[in-house]
């Protein structure tokens, strides 16, 4: 196959998507109260931004993109320490300051973008869930923000844009198709939103990621509202009961089973509660029809 998803989409394109995520965020940050609670246990909307941001002690694009110059070697950190870190680092700044760090770190993703050389785009780097394309890495900022965005309107920030929820999917997609590449997994499998999706399909050799148009579900698919598909990979909604209550749906779940490995070598990627949910449904005698994780 020897393609590479959304890296061969182009930049144009997932910058795009990219940066309207950021814009979107940015919109919604500076429109809610940071001192707010969420649904993140402990954090306000004032963690969430902070750990989006760059600061002196914590610049994680600089060092993705460091990772990928240097040939993608090393391991990769573990988020939750990260978070945890900069997050307590950070926890009385000022509003400003936290709104001025979340802007540089949009500054620095168009910077990436309009500096960078473009043979930088396919060469690997350690993300936190294994060697990705660094254009695969950079629109996955795209799911990032689209689920904390979720995460800020539980602090009463107004809604996501749809089209940011289509990019954090069409990110969630890519991740996925790249991992199951790496584990030498032939497989696709399709996110499915009312008002289309994204689909990819992946082997030994490389993956693919196509746009769906609204109600084509081809095969293998997770079908429910774009934000119930984000909350269910990031597992801020345990998937298992929104299958009860018919508000997602699975086509074809041997198809989906098949990708659940992937959980195996990278348990925290985006999308293990949905493929958990596989392995474990095709495994339960009686079915399951009758982590809460920052990321």
């Amino acid at each position: 196959m020897s393609s590479r998803g959304m890296a061969d989409a182009g930049r144009d394109e997932v910058g795009r998507r990219v940066l309207g995520a950021w814009d979107a965020f940015l919109a919604q940050a500076g429109a809610v109260d940071l001192q707010r609670g969420t649904r993140l246990p402990g954090w306000r909307a004032h963690e969430v931004c902070v750990h989006l941001g760059v600061w002196p002690d914590h610049a994680a694009l600089a060092g993705l993109t460091a990772g990928a110059r240097s040939g993608g070697t090393g391991r990769a950190a573990d988020p939750d320490a990260v978070n945890a870190q900069v997050t307590a680092a950070h926890r009385d700044a000022s509003r400003e300051e936290v709104l001025a760090a979340v802007r540089a770190a949009r500054q620095a993703t168009e910077r990436y973008l309009t500096d960078e050389p473009a043979e930088l785009d396919t060469a690997p780097t350690v993300s936190t869930v294994g060697r990705l394309p660094m254009l695969s890495v950079v629109l996955g900022q795209a799911y990032e923000l689209a689920v904390h965005g979720l995460d800020l309107v539980s602090a009463g920030a107004p809604a996501p844009p749809a089209e940011v929820l289509q990019s954090g999917l069409a990110a969630l997609a890519d991740v996925t198709g790249a991992l199951a590449s790496a584990g030498g997994i032939t497989a696709g499998a399709a996110l499915v939103t009312p008002d289309g999706g994204w689909a990819f399909a992946a082997d030994d050799a490389g993956w693919t990621v196509r746009r769906l148009a609204p109600g084509e579900v081809p095969g293998t698919a997770v079908e429910a509202a774009a934000d119930l598909l984000l909350d269910a990979a990031s597992g801020r909604v345990n998937p298992v009961v929104a299958l009860a209550r018919r508000r997602l749906r699975v086509h074809q779940l041997a198809g989906l089973l098949q990708l659940a490995p992937i959980v195996q070598s990278a348990p925290g990627i985006p999308g293990g509660p949905v493929l958990q949910l596989a392995a474990r449904t095709l495994d339960s005698t009686g079915g399951l029809l009758g982590r809460m994780r920052r990321g």
